[in-house]
């Protein structure tokens, strides 16, 4: 393949991709965007294999690699289920950091002695910044992906003086980096790009460690962008001008996204990365100046009255949460609203934006339920509408749903935008115990008058609830 093709080619595929996004950014067009963005993907890779930077020698061990990753990802596609599915975004994410690290230390080892002057501080800078931004990536999310499989706790990890360690360690890349650019020869300069490394490697840990569950959403969201920057750094050190587009559309595409998921928690992004929801452990706060512990008690519901109040009413709003994906109670809900839709009943979900542990991740399994799109309404299009429902279902969630966020401003989640549940006529809180939520805080909700507590596995409970409805 020609240079001039190659460059056709990934102008196309940076169209497709840039498309891709515009799909992904609505339901109905999701499929869409999906399958732009793997055409995109393909012309990329074959570009970019056959192209005119590819040596005839080097094929045999470049279609060998792909076969070998094509495999494990295919694997991954079939194995992994959709609860899953933001570990695996994480452990994504921290491969396409390893990435940059790895093609960084290669491309200064290979290219280095082949600048001069500006040409070559310029290039050891995209080099240094491209490892930083990799090591950073791949060490949070790999921690990341111990949080969100739960082989690490949710619990932040808050260490003495953290703010300062931060702060001292980033001066210290900021002087390896001049001593860096100072090197005159590739072993002089490998020394303090090593050094950068392993403070970049313990600040991506440290980072992640200081968030608590309640935030992982948005981290997961912040380090998509990460992956995306890292991408870009390696697309200026390989000089390839589709790697430097792609990742600055996965880069930009994922700081918004991360600012939109800020802005649904009534936080700042700096207040995410200093660590902040769960920080408690759910224990109530003391008296004088902490958050107010809810008093009352809690009113159980079978699943048989549970399925009474559905069937007497005409208006049902279902609110998921992490707990149904857990229990993978997605078919069930469907099956439910499917029946009491056929009733007359006008049943509709509410979806926060953090519900769950990634942006979407409610959406994407009530997709795979073959829940009708126009029922699933977002936070903002739904809260209005609570006073006029019938029966509110909370499937699993907490925080979203928890009324200390405008009633206590002691509470930590003081000031979150939430889903007004608690205004409906009933509401119905499913759950396995009364454990408070990622964000370590109880809920109020749980000791309403109008409120009623169905305990249980959200799937079991589901499935009685159902058979109820068919008797």
């Amino acid at each position: 393949m020609s240079a001039s093709l190659a460059t056709v080619s990934y102008l196309g595929a940076a169209i497709l991709f840039i498309l891709c996004l515009g799909g992904l950014s609505n339901q109905e067009t999701a499929r869409r965007g999906n399958f732009y963005g793997m055409l995109g993907m393909t012309i990329a890779v074959l570009a970019t294999v056959f192209g005119p930077r590819v040596a005839a020698l080097g094929l045999p061990w470049i279609i060998a690699a792909m076969i070998v990753g094509g495999a494990i990802g295919f694997y991954l596609a079939r194995v992994v289920k959709m609860t899953q599915m933001p570990e695996l975004v994480a452990f994504m994410h921290s491969l396409v950091g390893l990435a940059a690290c790895l093609v960084g230390f290669a491309s200064y080892v290979d290219t280095s002695i082949a600048y001069t002057g500006a040409e070559k501080a310029i290039h050891e800078i995209e080099i240094y910044v491209g490892i930083l931004i990799g090591a950073v990536t791949f060490s949070g999310s790999v921690i990341a992906f111990g949080k969100l499989s739960g082989k690490i706790g949710g619990k932040p990890l808050l260490l003495p003086g953290r703010h300062l360690v931060n702060l001292v360690g980033l001066l210290v890349v900021i002087w390896f980096g001049y001593a860096f650019l100072q090197a005159e020869t590739v072993q002089a300069g490998m020394t303090p790009l090593i050094v950068m490394t392993v403070i970049a490697l313990l600040f991506g840990i440290h980072m992640v460690m200081a968030i608590g569950g309640a935030d992982m959403p948005v981290v997961v969201s912040m380090l998509n962008s990460y992956s995306g920057w890292a991408a870009a750094a390696t697309g200026f050190m390989l000089s390839n001008d589709l790697l430097i587009v792609t990742g600055a559309l996965v880069g930009s595409s994922g700081a918004i996204l991360s600012y939109i998921m800020c802005n649904a928690m009534n936080r700042n992004f700096l207040s995410v990365i200093a660590g902040g929801f769960g920080s408690d452990g759910g224990a109530p706060k003391a008296a004088g100046g902490g958050a107010a512990q809810p008093a009352g008690e809690v009113s159980p519901i079978l699943a048989g009255e549970t399925a009474e109040l559905l069937r007497e009413a005409k208006s049902v709003i279902i609110v998921p949460g992490y707990g149904m994906a857990v229990a993978q109670a997605q078919h069930t809900v469907f099956e439910i609203t499917r029946l009491l839709r056929a009733k007359g009943v006008n049943v509709r979900f509410a979806i926060h934006p953090v519900a769950g542990r990634m942006p979407g991740h409610m959406n994407v399994l009530l997709a795979e339920a073959k829940v009708p799109y126009d029922i699933v309404m977002e936070m903002d299009e739904i809260n209005d509408d609570f006073p006029q429902t019938d029966v509110v279902m909370v499937i699993g969630a907490n925080d979203i749903v928890n009324p200390a966020a405008q009633e206590d401003p002691a509470s930590p989640i003081a000031g979150m935008p939430v889903l007004e549940v608690w205004n409906a006529r009933t509401t119905i809180v499913m759950k396995r115990s009364m454990a408070s939520g990622y964000a370590g805080v109880d809920n109020p909700l749980f000791y309403k008058d109008n409120n009623r507590m169905l305990f249980g596995d959200a799937k079991k409970m589901l499935d009685e609830v159902l058979g109820a409805l068919k008797a």
